[in-house]
């Protein structure tokens, strides 16, 4: 054990009751053993969005204050409203935190043990940071410390302004980041490449979390349908969302969806609030969150909401004090829907909520994960979470890997083998690019239609309009389910589907026929369809998959296939489908 801990004991004199080794989770308490034994100047601890990274900072922060270890303490966040939620979980561990409500310049109460600042604030005062830093025993704790890398000079400031801190621990639910900008204070490996990864002092990732029902399971309810938009030079572009496209089309469709004008967007809220309304059935007071991209459509959505519900949502534009006191007022309500823009994404605590809708084209895997992560705080055994997505590829991608450990990795060499992930945050760095591509133009026109879902990596479901009794099945699954039950629920719903599907198929067979470029059509979208889903499930190109038909099911490239040709390629791979579920 460490010397500082020599003489600490479990019985330490004045120690609150709070945190006591019974109260901390499995995961917490051989983390804290872990950091009391080595006795680290710097500890990284990662572990998955609601498995309870403060409460083990706070515990951390309260043996190192007993011990005389540390005599002062600075929380660093990403946000304002998160200076007053540590400050508050800090009062409940018996620390006394100043979030700086009353205005950093009047100076701060003797009665403190320590204070919160954002790492804007860090930035905009280092010389102040600095000097009390020098001038005491600090512990910083560094709150999703990726936010160091966000500007250059946050990193600079916080690397300057805590070099003299005693303690330095960073708790984080997101280590990596989509760029090369080096994080403070974190420990990296160089890798036989040459290129150096983020390691992490403890992890506990998100599979373990769900294994140990600290966090809930996820449902991804993935909606496509057909877009049409009309750009600068006057053209009217149609697409299908979920279709295969060059990463201008998939902005333009994707933001066609989004528009609050359109069908789509209105189908996916009115499908969401029905998902709400039976998870209350079973968790009364659960809540739902949808994640807009600006202030304009966050309002557009809340009026849809209002309207289906029959309930005005609680609307948080920005972050501020204001925004900070909605939150914790629908936190503690039994309200149906907040509606905010991005400030929700992370760090925020309201574990009632069950349903969101990410209705954002933001698409990082990092802002993917910190949005997710708002759902899966469990709070009793059984709760499922369900968040409706765009059938896009980038973020069936980031569904997909959300069970997944990542790690920040920085200085790959050019020319060597990229993996695909490194390829997808390479391509969403580009974001700004890829907006300047849109240019002007103008949504006119979008459907919704229910793909599919995606859970542990699987999709269940086929193609269903919205409104339908295929797409009910799903919304209308139980609020309280159990991973291993969530999987049997599913595959029995699939069954239905499938069974449904089947007998309309045959009807179709007996009605008068249609024209053979019609049919044609129309087999073809069906198998590009279900050729995209086992795409995103496998991690593979369309084209692959395209080529692995006809290479089984034999004939010539699908444009030149009879209907016969292509039926028996929607046959080959249904049973896929089928087989990929088992």
């Amino acid at each position: 054990m460490s010397r500082d801990f020599a003489n600490l004991s479990p019985a330490y004199p004045g120690r609150a009751p709070w945190g006591t080794a019974s109260s901390l989770r499995a995961w917490q308490a051989a983390a804290l053993e872990q950091y009391l034994t080595d006795g680290p100047r710097d500890f990284l601890a990662v572990a998955t969005p609601g498995a309870g990274k403060t409460t083990f900072a706070l515990r951390v922060a309260r043996e190192l204050l007993d011990a005389r270890i540390i005599t002062k303490i600075t929380v660093v966040t990403p946000t304002e409203h998160l200076k007053v939620q540590w400050a508050d979980a800090a009062h409940r561990a018996g620390i006394a935190l100043d979030p700086g409500l009353g205005g950093s310049r009047r100076g701060r109460s003797r009665e403190f043990a320590g204070t919160a600042v954002t790492y804007a604030g860090v930035a905009a005062r280092h010389f102040h940071y600095r000097a009390v830093t020098e001038n005491s025993n600090m512990l910083v704790i560094l709150d999703e410390i990726h936010h160091a890398g966000d500007a250059r000079t946050w990193g600079e400031a916080v690397a300057e302004c805590f070099a003299p801190a005693r303690r330095r621990l960073a708790p984080t639910g997101t280590p990596f980041r989509s760029d090369d900008n080096p994080i403070p204070f974190v420990r990296y490996e160089e890798l036989a490449d040459g290129s150096r990864r983020s390691a992490a002092d403890y992890t506990y990732g998100y599979a373990e979390a769900l294994r140990d029902h600290v966090v809930r399971p996820v449902l991804f309810m993935a909606y496509g349908g057909p877009m049409r938009w009309r750009t600068k030079a006057g053209d009217e572009l149609e697409a299908q969302l979920a279709e295969p496209m060059t990463k201008d089309l998939t902005a333009h469709a994707w933001r066609t969806a989004l528009d609050p004008k359109g069908q789509w967007i209105q189908a996916v809220l009115r499908a969401a609030d029905v998902r709400l309304t039976e998870t209350r059935r079973h968790v009364p007071d659960a809540g739902g969150l949808v994640i807009a991209t600006d202030q304009a459509q966050a309002r557009a959505y809340a009026r849809v909401l209002a309207e289906v519900s029959g309930e005005k949502p609680t609307v948080v534009l920005s972050d501020d004090t204001g925004s900070s006191r909605k939150i914790e007022e629908f936190a503690e309500s039994e309200s149906r829907w907040l509606v905010a823009v991005r400030m929700v994404s992370e760090g925020v605590d309201v574990p009632r909520l069950a349903v969101g809708v990410y209705a954002t084209a933001t698409s990082t895997p990092l802002f993917f994960a910190q949005a997710i992560g708002r759902f899966v705080r469990a709070r009793r055994r059984g709760e499922v979470a369900t968040v409706f997505v765009p059938s896009v590829a980038p973020l069936l991608a980031n569904a997909a890997a959300l069970e997944r450990e990542r790690d920040h990795v920085i200085g790959a060499r050019a020319g060597e083998e990229i993996s695909e992930e490194e390829l997808l945050a390479r391509a969403n760095r580009e974001d700004s690019a890829a907006d300047d591509l849109l240019g002007e133009w103008e949504a006119l026109d979008s459907q919704a239609h229910f793909d599919h879902v995606l859970f542990d990596a699987h999709q269940f479901g086929l193609q269903a309009a919205a409104g339908t009794q295929d797409e009910l099945d799903y919304l209308g699954l139980p609020g309280l389910l159990e991973p291993d039950q969530v999987r049997e629920v599913l595959h029995d719903r699939q069954r239905r589907h499938a069974a449904r599907q089947s007998r309309r198929e045959r009807r179709e067979k007996v009605t008068p026929e249609v024209s053979l470029h019609r049919a044609l059509e129309a087999q073809r979208k069906l198998l590009n369809s279900l050729v995209s889903q086992l795409a995103h499930t496998r991690g593979v190109p369309h084209s692959h998959v395209h080529a692995e038909l006809r290479r089984q099911a034999g004939g010539p490239p699908l444009s030149r296939a009879t209907t016969e040709e292509v039926e028996a390629r929607i046959v080959l791979i249904r049973r896929w489908h089928a087989d990929s579920r088992a």
